[in-house]
């Protein structure tokens, strides 16, 4: 018999400290409601279930982004319902003021004043148009093949429609007249068409990029009234200019500085559309994007600007012109009808995912229970039992006072 250590003793303590830990998980889960609150209860549960928790975040933001995206559509779709109750409104003015029983002086003029009104009015609601500040309708949100260049120290970016396949090239030249001058060139091959632009330098001038703009649609507009572009291939390239838009510091030229004509960029890039991306999905793949792109809606966008149906023969052919338009805004339309469709079942697709992956999620991270409660129990049991024999078995070394009797 021993009286320096009590291994008895010793054992039932370690029990008891063993089961008060146990118990205090048991209670430490059951009160987290987390079958896994730090590494080491589970490491390789832990890293799969913070990727699966991400992956949920992502899913979620989403479904927010794609329930925002259905709201910017349907903010472009109402006001282009407009602008086809206003175009239909056009052909039915075009339509009375193409009879030969209408006054040009009178009858026509008046049906004219409310086209102009109408056509104010599709302008004003192109501009305006936005959501969250974003323009929907001005055209800035349509497929465009977009190209940057540099001249001196400054950056340029121009922009022309979808169909623009060719070069754009800025001189820089001494010419006669101070101005802008434009050549567009819509050669056989749709993608070798060239839109030269030279500025002239008789006089010290300065060229702002809405300068420059305003020719090019100028001339494109002029191309397309004068009837020189039969090709359909080729008016595409030109109507594509309808649309070119060009930012920049405004450029500076001094009187006859140039002797000859000096390249400021030739660039061709078909492929970069200046569309708006909206992220439908939790990674940054191709397919987890949407692009949209809506048309321009201007007058000039849908080829009506120049409208006159004052006279008969404006009126003649403001009808197909109108008709045109009309086509042109249902194509918009139904082009954000079919996002729309698709978007909602984006959200619906999310929605299914985020469910799995949560129920995946929950089985790995989030405690039974019934089960630990069983466990809990147990182990207050066991804790019971441990304190009642550490007592019994600190007992024992008393006997050896028998001895001493």
């Amino acid at each position: 018999m021993r009286i320096q250590h009590n291994i008895m003793a010793l054992n039932s303590n370690r029990q008891l400290g063993a089961n008060n830990s146990a118990v205090a998980k048991s209670l430490e889960k059951l009160s987290s409601g987390y079958r896994i609150n730090r590494a080491g209860d589970d490491a390789a549960g832990l890293a799969i279930s913070e990727k699966m928790r991400a992956q949920i975040k992502g899913l979620e933001a989403a479904s927010d982004n794609s329930q925002d995206a259905i709201s910017l559509v349907q903010t472009a779709e109402g006001g282009l319902q407009e602008v086809h109750s206003m175009l239909n409104r056009m052909t039915e003015l075009a339509t009375k003021s193409a009879n030969g029983t209408y006054t040009n002086d009178v009858d026509r003029q008046a049906l004219q004043d409310e086209i102009a009104a109408l056509k104010d009015e599709v302008n004003r609601i192109a501009d305006a148009t936005d959501f969250n500040g974003i323009k929907l309708l001005d055209g800035s949100l349509m497929n465009k093949n977009t190209v940057s260049f540099t001249y001196g120290t400054s950056k340029y970016i121009a922009s022309a429609g979808a169909d623009y396949a060719g070069k754009i090239q800025l001189l820089g030249v001494k010419a006669n007249e101070k101005g802008v001058k434009v050549e567009i060139t819509p050669n056989a091959t749709p993608g070798d068409a060239t839109l030269k632009i030279s500025l002239g330098t008789k006089v010290a001038s300065d060229y702002t990029a809405a300068d420059i703009e305003s020719a090019v649609r100028t001339q494109a507009q002029a191309l397309i009234d004068g009837g020189t572009v039969t090709d359909a291939d080729q008016l595409k390239q030109v109507k594509s200019l309808l649309s070119f838009s060009m930012t920049g510091n405004t450029i500076s030229l001094a009187a006859n500085a140039e002797t000859d004509s000096t390249a400021l960029a030739t660039v061709a890039d078909p492929a970069a559309k200046g569309v708006l991306t909206l992220q439908i999905g939790d990674t940054n793949k191709d397919y987890n994007q949407l692009t949209l792109g809506i048309a321009d809606v201007h007058t000039v966008g849908l080829d009506i600007a120049d409208i006159d149906i004052s006279d008969l023969a404006g009126a003649q052919g403001a009808i197909d012109k109108i008709k045109t338009a009309i086509n042109t805004v249902s194509t918009s339309r139904g082009k954000l009808g079919a996002i729309q469709n698709r978007l909602e079942h984006t959200i619906n697709n999310l929605g299914v995912t985020t469910e799995n992956i949560t129920s995946a999620e929950s089985r790995i991270r989030d405690v039974d229970m019934a089960k630990e409660m069983m466990n809990y129990t147990k182990n207050s049991v066991l804790v019971q039992s441990a304190q009642a024999m550490l007592a019994q078995a600190n007992q024992q070394p008393q006997s050896v006072l028998q001895l001493l009797q």
